[in-house]
Order: structure tokens, then sequence, then C-alpha cells
């Protein structure tokens, strides 16, 4: 069935509290998603974040990001009080994270809630013994990264670094107010998503998820599994994660992430692997896996290099990875992301796996009537069409960075006589084509310009930051997305009647209500003093 979708991340969700949050505006979002006529939401990795702000280096693979917990909704359990969140001024511009704002504010306010939150709530209990496997490990890790002043776990004391049973007995019960507030701040989490995902799901919109193929070296993952990557005895990465120089970038990228010791995963039937992935099928419907490209081989740079030049390609586990989680986990839906450098190798992986891979429109373009990206050449519907990636610059940016032959040869091949037109055009084209699924950023449907850009990789500052307003969810967009997935025949099939629709709050309702009524005013924070 062919279908549609939107690309935006939790954190370019409007809100007045310096990041986008899993409360109303989302649930706002998502009946704008139904009413373009959309079939999929697709997010960035809902992990905490650590240096860098990046959802692709994180502390934990399982952990959700704190920053996106609804405060208005902890107000409604009884756990806040209004002025103790509304009256902070989170930002002056309502279209940027101010993450340095974020982080100061975000856990003092969690912290004031945290303290009147009842811990022998059932519901709560019931959360910690069902994450067992992860949740203990992952609230000690982060108590001790603050009673570290945050520095990573390779800098902590060495009994605690190399996880010394009697020092970590000890830390528990040191830091047990801490540990039991990283525990509540999951359980917060967990509960908001499963509700905004159930809502998103009644309406008939599957929400794709991504998981980065790495984990951070600073990571709960390294500290308590060193034996899962390619580690010394003193547990320095032998070699990281990064990509080769080419065109885009003469040094490579170096990425840092250590590396797998898939030997170790083989013995294990990996487990690891499996464990994660069934996580993460259970909080999306669909998984996007980052540099998959990396399960056929990866690039492999020596620990304390300072670019990506020197290093080598290694193999990785291949099909048996992938057949050992069909076999335990059965056919769960996965889109391989298959861009950079692409081998005969890992095309046969990905036919083998049965995966989707991904076609980027904006690569399309470079004079070239067999370009693997322009649709004519897709070899069949088992792919997913992005106008471009979070990754990528926005349509409308990629304009001023293209070069004079890029633009013409795009301009022939999409009947554009003027330059203006090309991001909608280039939209039409991904909506056109044979892929099965086409998803553009929420940015190239408002048209942004290089401001709305989410990440340029290799660069650390000025990222992840894009955010929206309620106001650019208008009625009259809604329409024109619409009329596009009629156009070409991604609307949904219609849906038997409903009994009744499940309950939400009033306030949701009422928000919604001024949608369809054409009076969505634009949140504007009013100038608050520091707090």
């Amino acid at each position: 069935m062919r279908q549609s979708g939107i690309l935006m991340h939790i954190s370019s969700l409007p809100s007045q509290y310096g990041i986008g949050k899993m409360g109303d505006a989302a649930y706002v979002f998502a009946n704008f998603l139904e009413d373009c006529g959309m079939q999929a939401w697709q997010i960035l990795p809902l992990s905490p974040t650590s240096y860098g702000d990046s959802p692709y280096q994180s502390f934990s693979v399982h952990a959700g990001n704190p920053y996106f917990i609804d405060f208005e909704r902890l107000e409604a359990e009884g756990w806040l009080i209004r002025p103790e969140y509304a009256d902070i001024h989170w930002g002056d511009n309502p279209r940027s994270v101010d993450y340095a704002r974020v982080f100061n504010y975000c856990f003092h306010v969690l912290r004031t809630a945290f303290a009147r939150f009842n811990q022998s709530e059932e519901e709560y209990l019931q959360f910690c013994e069902e994450q067992a496997d992860w949740l203990p490990d992952y609230a000690l890790f982060m108590a001790l990264k603050d009673a570290n002043k945050g520095k990573p776990w390779y800098e902590w004391k060495k009994n605690l670094a190399l996880r010394d049973p009697e020092a970590l007995e000890k830390a528990k019960e040191e830091y047990a107010e801490d540990i039991a507030f990283y525990s509540v701040l999951q359980f917060w989490f967990y509960r908001q998503w499963n509700d905004l995902k159930a809502y998103c799901n009644q309406k008939g919109i599957s929400i794709i998820g991504d998981i980065p193929i790495y984990v951070a070296y600073d990571s709960v993952e390294v500290w308590t599994n060193p034996e899962l990557f390619q580690l010394t005895k003193s547990r320095k990465p032998v070699a990281v994660a990064g990509c080769p120089p080419d065109i885009f970038s003469p040094t490579g990228q170096l990425w840092g992430n250590p590396l797998y010791n898939w030997k170790y995963h083989k013995k294990t039937d990996y487990a690891w692997w499996i464990q994660r992935l069934k996580r993460a099928s259970s909080l999306y419907d669909v998984i996007r896996i980052d540099h998959f490209r990396g399960f056929e081989s990866y690039y492999a740079v020596p620990f304390g290099k300072k670019t990506a030049e020197i290093g080598k390609w290694e193999k990785g586990p291949g099909i048996e990875l992938f057949q050992a989680v069909k076999q335990n986990l059965g056919d769960i839906s996965i889109i391989a992301e298959d861009l950079g450098f692409v081998t005969e190798e890992v095309r046969k992986l990905l036919a083998d796996c049965g995966y989707p891979g991904m076609k980027v429109i904006q690569f399309a373009f470079d004079g070239d009537p067999s370009n693997d990206y322009l649709p004519q050449n897709y070899p069949n519907s088992n792919c997913v069409v992005y106008t471009g990636t979070h990754d990528n610059m926005t349509l409308r940016g990629w304009l001023h960075d293209s070069s004079a032959k890029t633009i013409a040869f795009a301009k022939r091949y999409l009947h554009c006589r003027s330059t203006a037109d090309l991001p909608s055009a280039m939209v039409r084209c991904a909506w056109s084509s044979t892929a099965n699924l086409a998803v553009a950023q929420m940015q190239d449907f408002l048209d942004a310009g290089s401001e709305g850009r989410m990440n340029t990789p290799s660069t650390t500052g000025g990222n992840w930051q894009y955010r929206t307003m309620i106001g650019d969810f208008t009625p009259r967009l809604a329409k024109r997305i619409y009329r596009l997935n009629e156009l070409y025949n991604r609307l949904p099939e219609k849906p038997e009647p409903k009994k009744a629709e499940e309950p939400v709050s009033r306030r949701i309702l009422e928000k919604r209500d001024r949608y369809h009524q054409r009076r969505i005013p634009e949140i504007k924070p009013a100038a608050k003093k520091e707090k």
C-alpha cells in the first residue's frame, strides 16, 4: 500500500518550555497528520542526549529523553504547580532550542516534581519490575555522572569505572535518592510516550523510530558490558567508528563510537542486539536502523587519531545477525539506512534481509540519468523515498548550496522554468515515485530556508535546534498536503466506522476544535525574569 509521512523530531514540536514535549502540541500535530492524509510520523532517536545535544550520541539505548516529559501533564497529576515551570524564561527564540537553558532548568523542574511523587505507586513499581534488565544500571550510571560533575565514566575513580562490586554497592546506598530520581523520570517518559503513540496509532498513524547502529563511548552499555565492544583491558577503544574521506569530507568523518566485538556477539547468538531491537519494536511501529551498511562491513579508525583519513574496512556480522533477529522476533518492520559508500555486498545484504532501503531526492541531480536516486531507476517499490533526511539541508536551502549544473539538471528533469519552483517539484517527484513510502521533513512543507536545517554532519554546535510553532499547522497547509496524497494515491484506506473514540483530555479536544475552526494562535512566550 502506498503511504506517506512527515519527518519531525519531538524536540521540534511547539512548546513554551524551551523544547518540544509530549504534551498537547504533540497531539495537535497528530491531528494535523491525520488531516493531511499521512500515515507515518518519523522521529529521531528518543534517547537522552549527551555532549553536542545529538540524539545519535546518548547515555543509553533504552532510556528516553527527560527533556520531552511534559510539565503540564505532571501538573495535572499533582506533581507540579504551574508557576514552578511557567515562570521560568526558557529562551528568546521560539524557533530554536536553547540547550544550555533547557539543561539548566529542566532537571530543576523535574526534581521539584520528583519530591512530591509517590514512589509506592503500583504502576511505578510495575514499570520498574518490567524494565529491570536495564533501568537500575542506567539510573545508577546517571547518579554517578551527577556525583562526578558530568564526567564520562572512564574518568571516574578506578573502582567505579571498572565496576568493583563493593564500590557499586556503596554507591547504590550513597546515591539512592538520585537513583530513584532517574528511575521516576523514565517512568514518566515511558507513560507519556506510550499514551502519545497509542493516540497516533488510533488515528492510523505509525511511528517510525530511529536507532543508531553504534552507542556512545560514554554510555551505560559500554560501562556495564565492555565485552560487547572492541576495548583494551583498561577499557579504552581499540578502534572507533567513522567514514573514510570523500568529496564531501576530505578528512573523513570521525564519529568516535567504540566498535562492536562481533565475535563475542556471535557467541551469544546476538542476544544483546535481539533485546535492543525487541525493546525498539515496542517503542515504535517501524524501526529505521542508521548506517545499515556497517553490518556488512564497517570502517575502523585507530583510537586516538584526530581524523578518519587512516582506517580500514572490517567485516560485520552480515545476514547472520538478521536471521537471528527474525528467528527470535519474527518479521518486525525495519527500514535500512543504506546511504553512503554502498557496495554490491551491501546491496546483497539488503536484498537478503528484504528490508526497504532509502532513496533521497536531493542526491538525484548530478546530471547522470542512471543515478540510483532518480525515480525511474528504483528497482522496485520496496523502498522509502525522502526529499531529504535530518542530515540534509532543507529543499529551499538546497537551492542556494547547489551548483548551477545541478540546478539546471533538476529544472530539466522536473519540468520547472523557475528555480523557485524546485522545492515543491521535488516533493511531487518523491510522492509520484513507485516507492511504497514517501517522507518529507516538516521544514520542506513549511518552505523553510537554511535556518530550518536540523543537522550538519561532522560539526558541533548549532545543530538539533529547529522548532515549529502551533500556527504552522494550518488547515490550509493540511488541505494542500491532503491533495498531494490524493493525487499520488497515498491516502489511507477508509477505516471501518468506530464505535467510540478513546477519551482524550479536555485541553486536547479544545485545541483540536480551535484547529478545525482555523483559530490557532501562535505560542509567544511572554517576557519573563530569570529564575
